[in-house]
C-alpha cells in the first residue's frame, strides 16, 4: 500500500458530551464514527485555543512549545506535524483559522517557517464573523467572499485535494463554529432543532457576566446547529475522497480543540477542568487499518495527535515530543496506554479571567477529575463514574483523603516529567522570556487596561 494521505478536520469549541448523548443532527459524523474508530476519552491538555492548537500541532505542552496563553505566536522554530510530514515528502496544506501568529489577529501569515511546514495555504489567524469569510493565499492581499465562513473553507479544502489527489497528501481543516457568536449560523440548520434539553448540571440563571445577553436553551439550539452545519460540510469531503477513489488509503480525523461550558455549573466557554470544556470529541478512520464501528476507552489527549499520527503513517522523526504514540490504540491493538492526561491553565487569559479562574493544573484519568491551583492548593475531586455530571466536589472529604492524596502525587509526578514548576502566571512568562510578546498582546487587545509585565 502506498503511504497513506490524511485529511483532518476540527472544530472550534466543539465539546463531546452531546455527541456522546446522541442530541445531534450529523449523519456524516455518524456515518465516521460507523467506518471508524471513536475515542470516548479524549481531552484537551490546555483547553482554549491558541495553547490547544499549537500543542496539536507540535506534540508538545506549552511550557515546552512556549505558546502558554491565547494570540502568543507559535515560535518558528518549533516544528509542527506540517513540518515533519513536508519533510517526509507529502503535499502539506492548511485551510481555516490558525490562530498561532500573534497579534493583531488580523496579521498575514507570509510563506515560510511562520506557517510551520504547510505550503498550501488558504487561512486567517482569527476571526469569528461567520457570515463574512476571510483568508489569506501567499500575498498579504486580504480575499473577502459572501457566504458561510465553513462552506468557503471546506470549498478551499477541496481545491486542495483536488490538486493533489495524485500525491500523498495532508490537509489540516479548521473550522471556527461551534464558537460563539452563537446565532452565526444558516437558518436549515438550526430548523433541524425544536426543543433542546440543557445538561442537568446547567444552572441557566447565572448571574456570570459571560452569559450576559444570552438564553440559554436558544444558544443550545444555535450551537447544535452549527455542528449539523459542520456535518454537512463534512458530508462534501467524504463525498470527494469517494468520488475520487481516495477513501480506502486516506486517514480521516474529525476532532475540537477544546469544548464549552455552556452554563454548567453556572460556568461559559473554556480554560476549566470540567469535561464540558476539556473532553472534546475524536473519531478516525482508515478502511481496512483501522477498525469500524469501535468505541475505545483509552485515555487520549490532544498532545497524543501529532505522535500518534506520525506513527500510523510510518513517518519517523527525532523530535522527542509530551505525547504519546497511541497509533497501537487507533489499530485497536494492545498498547501501553497513559493512565492519565495532565491538564493545564499556565496563564489566564481573556474569558477566564473574567470568571476569576486563576491559573491551576490538573489530571483526568478514566474514573476522576483533580485539579489544584499553581501554589498547589486542591480545587476540584470529582468520581466522574459515580458522578458523570461533576456535581458533588470531594476535595476536602475525609473519606475520600486517601484517593484526594494520590491523584496529587500522581499529578507531581506529571508535572516533574514535563517540566512544570508550576509558577505563577508572571513567573511562567518570565521563565521563558515572553514578557514582550505578552506585553504586545495585551496592549493590542486591551490598551492601557493590559496586564503588562516587566522582564
Amino acid at each position: 500500500m502506498s503511504r497513506p494521505n490524511l485529511l483532518f478536520v476540527f472544530a472550534d469549541q466543539m465539546r463531546a458530551c452531546d455527541w456522546h448523548e446522541g442530541k445531534l443532527h450529523t449523519p456524516n459524523l455518524d456515518r465516521l464514527t460507523a467506518e471508524g474508530t471513536r475515542f470516548a476519552n479524549c481531552f484537551a491538555n490546555a483547553p482554549v485555543c491558541t495553547p490547544s492548537r499549537a500543542i496539536l500541532l507540535t506534540g508538545l505542552l506549552p511550557q515546552h512549545n512556549r505558546v502558554v496563553g491565547n494570540d502568543l505566536p507559535l515560535p518558528e522554530e518549533i516544528p509542527s506535524i506540517g513540518n515533519f510530514l513536508k519533510e517526509a515528502g507529502y503535499a502539506t496544506g492548511y485551510a481555516g483559522k490558525w490562530h498561532l501568529d500573534g497579534v493583531p489577529r488580523g496579521k498575514f501569515t507570509p510563506p515560510g517557517p511562520r506557517r510551520h511546514g504547510f505550503d498550501f495555504w488558504a487561512a486567517y489567524n482569527c476571526s469569528h464573523d461567520y457570515a463574512h469569510p476571510k483568508y489569506y493565499r501567499d500575498t498579504d492581499e486580504l480575499i473577502e467572499l459572501p457566504g458561510y465562513e465553513p462552506q468557503i473553507q471546506t470549498d478551499l479544502a477541496l481545491e486542495f485535494l483536488h490538486q493533489n489527489q495524485a500525491n500523498p497528501f495532508a490537509l489540516f481543516l479548521s473550522w471556527g463554529p461551534p464558537h460563539d457568536p452563537y446565532p452565526l449560523v444558516p437558518d436549515e440548520f438550526r430548523a433541524l432543532y425544536n426543543e433542546v434539553q440543557p445538561r442537568s448540571n446547567v444552572i441557566e440563571n447565572t448571574p456570570n457576566e459571560l452569559a450576559r445577553g444570552l438564553e440559554c436553551r436558544a444558544t443550545l439550539k444555535n450551537y447544535y446547529a452549527a455542528i449539523s452545519a459542520l456535518d454537512f460540510q463534512m458530508g462534501r469531503l467524504l463525498a470527494f475522497l469517494d468520488e475520487a477513489n481516495l477513501a480506502e488509503n486516506t486517514i480521516v480525523v474529525f476532532t475540537s480543540d477544546h469544548g464549552d461550558m455552556l452554563w454548567s455549573h453556572g460556568l461559559m466557554k473554556k480554560q476549566l477542568p470540567y469535561d464540558e470544556a476539556i473532553n472534546v470529541p475524536f473519531v478516525i478512520r482508515w478502511p481496512g487499518q483501522i477498525s469500524a464501528g469501535t468505541q475505545s476507552e483509552t485515555l487520549l489527549s490532544i498532545c497524543d495527535f501529532t505522535p500518534s499520527l506520525l506513527g500510523l503513517m510510518n513517518v519517523e522523526t527525532n523530535t522527542l515530543f509530551d505525547g504519546v504514540d497511541l497509533s497501537s490504540a487507533m489499530r485497536s491493538q494492545p498498547c501501553q496506554a497513559p493512565a492519565c492526561v495532565l491538564l493545564q491553565e499556565l496563564v489566564t487569559t481573556d474569558e477566564g479571567l473574567r470568571q476569576n479562574v486563576q491559573p491551576w493544573r490538573g489530571l483526568r484519568t478514566k474514573t476522576h477529575t483533580y485539579a489544584r491551583f499553581w501554589d498547589g492548593k486542591a480545587w476540584l475531586l470529582f468520581d466522574n463514574i459515580a458522578d458523570p455530571l461533576q456535581l458533588n466536589n470531594l476535595v476536602g472529604q475525609p473519606a475520600f483523603s486517601c484517593l484526594q492524596n494520590e491523584l496529587d502525587e500522581l499529578l507531581s509526578l506529571q508535572l516533574k516529567r514535563t517540566g512544570d514548576q508550576s509558577l505563577s502566571w508572571q513567573e511562567t512568562l518570565q521563565t521563558l522570556d515572553l514578557v514582550s510578546l505578552w506585553n504586545a498582546r495585551e496592549q493590542e487587545m486591551f490598551g492601557a487596561n493590559g496586564r503588562f509585565l516587566t522582564a
